[in-house]
């Protein structure tokens, strides 16, 4: 193969096990052929078609139990053979034939059982140039039995040769009773004796003393040579007479299957294309088999060239790991038209092969319409070229070293790279003298720069570090290491070169200090200084990571009590107004009934002709009492909602210092992303939730967003704009969870429910609930759901149709029939 270099490409990555591992789910050799046969294509449209047929197969496997997958049987073999006038097929291998058209047509009626709406389109296309002739197996079931046995009735011939062969044996079977019971009360033959077979013909066995006593021709002797089995002359003829019928029996028999050869031998090309799609049908269900053992998923397909894999694993690792009860360590990588090639370092046995087979394997596994084993959100583009250089390619034969192999690597590389080519290359540049080595490595990275090559590449070399830091098209990337534990953590991390670490692994091994205080002055103070350096900046991310995280998790925890506080004071003030107002409502009737004493008290006094000077003064004294009980009520009031509005003004403080002091992304640059016009291509999120998409078109008042592989209409007032970085970031934070916790698409499908009641629910409420179904059904490929809104004067029935009038996902929508609901549900089909 031109475009995949070199010749054991797939040995290199991996991918010959890959293909052992799918041949054995194969259920025939019609699905074993295609999985040896299928190679490497560049074609964007057949690898989008393979890779969905894969993917649709794979829902089947894992939803469909009625999915045929019995007597999956190669009959091509038989039908090529009877091409040939006068060949036929014999009784086995009719049988299998019968059988296997039996399985094309069970097939045929589960993909086309939808009709025009079926759920498996892909699949389903690949039968439409597929003819089922009835007459084939109605012929076949004219000749053979159920038990895969040719019929008496076949023909009138083989129906009367049968007759005759049956009437026979039974007269046979007869004279040789007589003869037994004869020969046992003579005592030539045994009590106990009853008549066998021998090359086809019935006969007694006899002691060989008493051979001489009954006339026949002697067949076979036992091992000990004491008994004879002979067969009488009397039957002699009547078996000669069963001998020749069971000739024409079988001269019949071929004249049949002859016959039956002939008159399916107009069809035969129509039957190879149906044993074909059996075939095909047998390689897919083996690739989706496979895809399940190691989680695949179908990617977003690009035609451009790129690759975007979330959570990717190394097909082999993982099945291996699994086996152990181990957990593979997934890799988020990039590359891009403005990060083209990839430059890993980090120390030995830190994953740093296992992250570039990684990338070879499952690109050349998509561009072989397999499923890779990445997040359903990774993006993945197609190269029209895959090239290696991994391992040791040292010759004996050809005089070729390790480097010299490597550099006639780099040769055909170089002549034959393209922008749309993919280069894989382990220890670059090592293999001789390093200054040299890294020289020549930095030439040459400049050089696939200039090409616009994308490229995955593994070193050591501290100068192709420093070049790639500098150079655009071209992001560093590191293994992660543990320094306390002095072992790889097997994770990378973009964007920043590794170290190798090799004096702490030394060390940790127990090399002599001063061995190692020699070879860090032979290397020189710059390159321990530039390795102390990575070790820091890597020490210290993990800190502020683990810093920041802590400081996420105390605001979190003082909001949750700030909170709980608010509430408690909102309630503590509604039990207080309570207290005061049957409070004030007492020391009210206490008043009025002071009151009613004073006048009456006054009444009395004016009665007696007591002084006015006293009279007013009694009854100054009781107002002022009465404000001050009224004032004290309103104090206690005014301190309770002062206190609120404290705490209410110390989060609003809070949330601004935290804005303030966000290390997620600069300030002036979220105010300007903010306050720019929504466009096209501009990534976004929805206001208060961490669901981010990507703007795929723009209207008045709305926008098309594409979510992952799904498309929503969303209005632009629920909508802000974000960085890219921001963007990238919160997809991995949003995919990481799903991975660890081992959440797909097929359980989101059992867990899901296809019904939602919003009986009672405000109409904005309605809205936002039969969205969230709708999406959530489009992203997890549920073709039906149902909404009960109830009937009542029909005004959240008819907003709810409203809404769905206007959703690009929604095929139709309609009343439930009226014994399940009638008007009270609409039933929705979606787009899928």
């Amino acid at each position: 193969m031109e475009n995949i270099y070199p010749k054991n490409f797939e040995e290199k990555v991996g991918f010959d096990r890959v293909r052992e591992l799918v041949t054995l789910k194969c259920l025939c050799n019609l699905g074993v052929s295609k999985v040896q046969k299928s190679s490497f294509i560049s074609d964007f449209d057949k690898i989008s078609k393979q890779i969905s047929e894969t993917d649709e197969m794979k829902t089947i496997c894992l939803m469909e139990d009625s999915f045929p997958v019995d007597n999956f049987i190669d009959s091509t073999p038989f039908l090529e053979r009877i091409k040939l006038i006068g060949t036929w097929l014999d009784e086995r291998e009719l049988f299998d034939l019968r059988r296997s058209l039996d399985s094309i047509k069970a097939l045929l009626t589960f993909f086309k059982k939808g009709g025009d709406e079926t759920r498996y389109p892909n699949l389903t296309n690949l039968t439409k140039n597929l003819t089922y002739y009835p007459y084939v197996t109605e012929r076949i079931d004219s000749i053979l039995n159920k038990f895969g046995k040719i019929k008496d009735n076949a023909s009138p011939e083989l129906a009367k040769i049968r007759s005759e062969i049956n009437s026979k044996q039974s007269s046979i079977s007869k004279r040789i009773q007589s003869i037994m019971k004869s020969a046992q009360s003579d005592g030539f033959v045994e009590s106990d004796a009853s008549p066998s077979m021998r090359d086809g013909r019935i006969v007694i066995p006899i002691a060989a003393a008493n051979k001489r006593k009954i006339k026949g021709f002697i067949h076979d002797e036992s091992a000990t040579g004491k008994t004879v089995f002979i067969e009488p002359v009397e039957v002699v003829e009547l078996n000669n007479e069963i001998r020749e019928l069971e000739y024409a029996e079988r001269r019949e028999v071929i004249r049949i299957l002859v016959e039956f050869a002939d008159s399916i031998r107009p069809y035969l090309d129509d039957l190879l294309i149906a044993y074909d799609f059996l075939g095909i049908i047998d390689f897919i269900r083996a690739k989706a088999l496979f895809a399940i053992d190691v989680n695949g998923a179908k990617p977003i397909l690009s035609s451009s060239s790129q690759i975007n894999l979330r959570q990717a694993k190394h097909p082999l690792l993982y099945i291996t790991l699994k086996r152990e009860g181990k957990e593979i360590i997934p890799l988020d990588i990039t590359l891009n038209v403005k990060e083209r090639i990839l430059l890993i370092s980090g120390p030995n046995a830190g994953g740093k092969s296992v992250c570039l087979k990684t990338v070879g394997i499952l690109q050349y596994m998509l561009q072989c319409g397999y499923l890779p084993t990445g997040l359903e959100n990774s993006e993945m583009g197609v190269f029209d070229k895959l090239f290696i250089d991994i391992g040791d390619e040292q010759s004996i034969e050809n005089d070729l070293s390790t480097y010299s192999s490597h550099l006639l690597n780099m040769k055909h590389f170089l002549k034959n790279a393209e922008s749309n080519t993919l280069v894989l290359i382990d220890e670059f540049g090592a293999g001789t003298e390093p200054m040299v080595g890294g020289a020549i490595a930095e030439s040459i990275l400049q050089r696939f720069c200039d090409q616009g090559v994308f490229g995955v590449v593994t070193t050591h070399y501290t100068n192709l570090k420093l070049f790639a830091s500098s150079t655009q098209g071209i992001v560093n990337g590191a293994m992660l290491f543990d320094i306390g534990k002095i072992q790889p953590l097997f994770k990378l991390e973009i964007g920043k070169p590794g170290s190798s670490f090799a004096f702490e692994i030394a060390r940790k091994i127990g090399l002599p200090e001063d061995v190692l205080q020699s070879a860090s002055s032979k290397v020189g103070e710059d390159y321990v200084s530039f390795e102390k350096q990575l070790k820091d900046i890597s020490r210290d991310k993990r800190y502020w990571e683990k810093k920041r995280d802590n400081i996420r998790i105390t605001n979190k925890k003082l909001e949750e009590t700030e909170i709980k506080l608010e509430q408690e004071l909102l309630s503590i003030k509604a039990q207080r107004k309570e207290i005061l107002s049957k409070a004030k409502k007492e020391a009210e009737s206490l008043l009025l009934d002071t009151n009613k004493q004073i006048e009456n008290t006054i009444r009395v006094i004016k009665e007696t002709n007591a002084q006015k000077e006293k009279t007013k003064e009694v009854r100054a004294e009781l107002d002022e009492f009465k404000d001050e009980f009224q004032n004290k009520i309103a104090s206690d009031d005014e301190a309770i909602e002062k206190k609120i509005e404290q705490i209410k003004e110390k989060q609003k403080h809070r949330a601004e210092r935290a804005k303030e002091k966000s290390i997620e992304a600069n300030e002036d640059q979220i105010q300007e992303e903010k306050e720019k016009t929504i466009d096209k291509g501009d990534k976004v999120r929805i206001k208060g939730q961490d669901i981010v998409g990507e703007i795929a078109e723009v209207g008045p008042k709305n926008a098309i967003v594409a979510f992952g592989n799904m498309m929503t209409s969303i209005d632009i007032e629920k909508l802000e704009i974000i960085s890219a970085n921001e963007y990238r970031k919160i997809n991995r934070e949003v995919s990481q969870p799903r991975t660890s916790t081992g959440v797909d698409t097929h359980k989101r499908r059992l867990n899901f429910k296809s019904d939602i009641d919003v009986r009672g629910y405000r109409t904005d409420e309605a809205i936002l609930s039969v969205q969230e179904l709708v999406d959530e059904a489009l992203m997890i490929g549920i073709g039906q759901v149902r909404i009960l809104h109830g009937k009542g004067n029909g005004i959240l029935r008819k907003m709810i149709r409203d809404y769905l009038a206007t959703h690009s996902g929604v095929k139709s929508f309609a009343d439930e029939h009226i014994e399940f609901g009638g008007t009270g549900i609409t039933v929705v089909k979606l787009d899928l």
